[in-house]
């Protein structure tokens, strides 16, 4: 069982195990706002709602913008799995400018790409092959992609993850 942690400010923090964020709640360092059906936990001071989302009580300091590293994988999921080109399902990721022209390993140079396109296009750019892409290749943002573990979501926890995209 896991809990979404949120800040003071009801922006996502984390995803907790419950019995992490159990021991937050019986210290005072955070509320209950979600709670999960079925028997409450009997703690010394009396039953604790167990917890599908909680509330810091005080706000803690995020260092620096997150910034989602680029990942193969995150290049998937980013673009559904479907190919920068064509549209087809990608299994492999593709750098619009290739790297042997100083084509950079970030969000804006890379797409998902099936093999065949992938193959077709070498170590071409695609106004070389008059190809258009179906989308502007940018870095994701939102919940999702800031706090790890919103992938298997709770349905409790939708409403403060959409709050945060």
């Amino acid at each position: 069982m896991r809990t979404l942690v949120l800040n003071a400010g009801y922006e996502p923090l984390a995803i907790v195990s419950f019995k992490r964020a159990l021991v937050l709640v019986m210290n005072d360092k955070a509320t209950v706002v979600e709670r999960v059906d079925g028997d409450p936990v009997w703690g010394t001071r009396g039953a604790h709602d167990r917890p599908a989302v909680i509330l810091l009580s005080r706000y803690v300091r995020v260092p620096g913008g997150r910034r989602v590293p680029v990942t193969r994988r995150g290049v998937l999921r980013r673009d559904a799995h479907r190919c920068g080109y064509c549209g087809k399902t990608a299994s492999t990721i593709d750098h619009v400018l290739p790297r042997s022209r100083g084509g950079a390993d970030s969000w804006e140079n890379l797409v998902a790409c099936c093999l065949r396109c992938n193959n077709v296009k070498g170590d071409r750019t695609p106004q070389e092959m008059d190809w258009e892409l179906r989308f502007l290749p940018q870095p994701p943002h939102g919940a999702h992609w800031t706090v790890r573990g919103t992938e298997r979501s709770d349905p409790a926890w939708e409403p403060y993850l959409s709050l945060a995209a």
